[in-house]
C-alpha cells in the first residue's frame, strides 16, 4: 500500500517544510504585485517585504489560528516549535518562531497539493496587509 501524500509530506522535517514554504509565500507575494501594476523592481521589493516579513508573519497567525484544521494546526505547531538556531533581524524571537511555524504550513499545504487553501492564506495575508495600510493612512493622514 502507497504512503499517503500528507504522510509523506509530515515526514520531512518543520525546518524543511518552511524553507520550502518561504519561497513559495514569497513567489506567490511577488506574482500578485507583478499582476497588480508594472514598476520598478525597488518598489515591488518594498511591498513584498512588508507582506513577508517575519513580523507581519507572526501578526498574521495570532488571527488566523483558531480557524486552522486540526491537521494544519499540528503541521503550524511542528514549525513553530522547532529549534531554529537564527532568528530575522527585526523580530523578535517568537515572531521569528511564528514566521516559522506559518511558513511550514505554507511548505505542507503546497506538498499536499492544497492549492486552494494555500491561496486562501497568503490571499488573506495580502488582504490584512491592505487593510492595515489603509488604517496607517488615515491615522497618518
Amino acid at each position: 500500500m502507497e504512503e499517503s501524500i500528507e504522510k509523506k509530506a509530515a515526514m520531512y522535517s518543520p525546518l524543511t517544510l518552511a524553507y520550502l514554504g518561504d519561497s513559495v509565500l514569497d513567489l506567490m507575494v511577488k506574482e500578485h504585485f507583478v499582476r497588480k501594476v508594472n514598476q520598478q523592481v525597488q518598489k515591488y521589493h518594498k511591498e513584498v517585504t512588508s507582506v513577508v516579513s517575519a513580523v507581519n508573519q507572526a501578526e498574521f497567525i495570532d488571527g488566523i489560528e483558531d480557524q486552522l484544521s486540526e491537521e494544519e494546526a499540528a503541521v503550524y505547531h511542528r514549525g513553530r516549535n522547532a529549534s531554529v538556531h537564527t532568528k530575522a533581524r527585526n523580530a523578535s524571537m517568537a515572531e521569528y518562531k511564528k514566521a516559522t511555524g506559518l511558513e511550514a504550513l505554507l511548505g505542507y499545504l503546497y506538498l499536499t497539493g492544497k492549492q486552494e487553501r494555500l491561496e486562501e492564506l497568503v490571499h488573506a495575508m495580502l488582504l490584512k496587509r491592505e487593510q492595515d495600510e489603509g488604517r496607517n493612512k488615515e491615522s497618518n493622514g
